[in-house]
């Protein structure tokens, strides 16, 4: 893993498109002289950095060995203070935080009120708008004719940009998100093929400015949007099901795929469940992410088990009272 980081910090130092003008990445991580001396700019694309994201990725590969600030500092070359901060702007959370909600049993834990957590967002019915922090999401699904041909008469626009855990790939038609996923290890053309695969009938657009307007809404800490943010659903009627009652999972909890199954009415079907949840084109809003084994096993996510640890510790640390 060591050696992964230091790798990640190469990349970083060789390939970067997006360091402030005036100083370079080299510059960036080996500045570590005085608390002022990197501005907002610089501390923010140090954020967005590989090394940044390798520290991330270490800690969820380690949960159960914490390490301290000033050894995660060096391990990415870093002052302990710069590290901090760049981890901070990146997470929102301190990487001791961080570290306190990826602990094996977190999760484990959150699954003892599953069902009745499930159970009270449901009575208050899937109709409205579903809350994402201080995010509303409001869904509308494909006619039948649109959900045959798979969007071939859609213009989609799409777009790649930076997000708490990785860069994120995001689809936009006129009538909402269409697809959110985030880029693999494989890199950014291996998410553009997948996105492709998926809605390859329809007219593809690259349009950075209209799905970074989305991005800055729901990646932004916290979420900016003024107004909810539309989700346009491709899936059979059971998937949209499965799909809606995942909007039901508040941010900080998770469910078991058992307890999903009997919130829609299908007991004994977590195969099919867990198939629908599979399925979901729009990560993260659709919060697939929040489903794990009924051990308390976080596995089985579509873009990568390290990242669904990653976002269910972060938004556990996000929820909890501040007094930690």
């Amino acid at each position: 893993m060591l050696s992964e980081i230091t790798r990640r910090i190469e990349e970083f130092r060789t390939v970067s498109q997006e360091e402030p003008a005036g100083l370079s990445p080299d510059a960036i991580a080996d500045t570590a002289i005085a608390d002022d001396t990197l501005s907002e700019n610089h501390i923010t694309a140090l954020a967005r950095s590989p090394a940044i994201t390798a520290a991330i990725d270490h800690l969820v590969h380690q949960a159960e060995e914490p390490l301290g600030l000033d050894q995660l500092a060096e391990r990415v070359g870093l002052s302990p203070y710069h590290f901090q901060r760049a981890f901070k702007r990146r997470v929102g959370l301190s990487p001791k935080r961080f570290q306190q909600y990826l602990a094996v049993n977190h999760a484990k834990r959150l699954l003892d009120g599953d069902a009745s957590v499930l159970d009270a967002a449901l009575e208050i019915g899937l109709s409205g708008p579903s809350r994402l922090h201080d995010l509303f999401v409001a869904c509308e699904a494909m006619t039948p004719g649109e959900y045959k041909s798979q969007g071939a008469a859609l213009t989609v626009r799409w777009g790649i940009h930076d997000a708490p855990f990785g860069r994120a790939l995001i689809g936009l038609t006129e009538r909402g998100v269409c697809w959110l996923g985030f880029v693999p290890e494989a890199g950014e053309a291996a998410a553009i093929a997948e996105f492709e695969d998926e809605w390859g009938l329809a007219r593809l657009s690259r349009d950075q400015a209209a799905t970074g307007r989305i991005a800055e809404a729901i990646f932004s800490a916290p979420p900016q949007a003024a107004k909810p943010v539309t989700l346009l659903l491709r899936g059979t009627n059971f998937q949209i099901k499965v799909w809606e009652a995942l909007l039901s999972i508040p941010p900080g909890a998770v469910c078991s795929y058992g307890t999903l199954a009997r919130s829609i009415g299908r007991p004994g079907a977590g195969r099919a469940v867990g198939a629908a949840v599979g399925a979901n084109l729009i990560s993260y809003l659709i919060p697939c992410h929040r489903v794990i084994l009924g051990s308390g096993v976080v596995h089985r996510y579509r873009w990568g088990t390290v990242r669904k640890q990653a976002l269910l510790a972060w938004e556990a640390g996000m929820t909890a009272p501040r007094a930690a």
